[in-house]
């Protein structure tokens, strides 16, 4: 609990996500608009960014501890899935 609220909630809830490649008159206007823009390398779908949350998560568990899905939703019928099983 407290590696997803250190390392995912604290860093993503209420936070603008946007793609560091983004053209810098955007990037400008959102600094204005948004209290809280974390940038990243890749486009920010919920797909991606469900992986980053895995790898993230990952890395910060014991090494006993092994993490085996993650589900992120968007709305109450879309969401993204994880598994460890597929991704190995």
């Amino acid at each position: 609990k407290k590696i997803i609220k250190e390392h995912i909630t604290d860093r993503l809830d209420h936070a603008l996500v946007v793609n560091i490649n983004t053209p810098h008159k955007e990037l400008e206007s959102f600094k204005n608009m948004f209290d809280n823009m974390v940038m990243v390398t890749y486009q920010p779908t919920c797909e991606n960014l469900i992986c980053d949350m895995a790898l993230k998560i990952q890395k910060h568990l014991p090494k006993e501890v092994k993490l085996h899905s993650l589900k992120l939703s968007e709305t109450v019928t879309s969401f993204a899935e994880w598994y460890a099983s597929d991704n190995q």
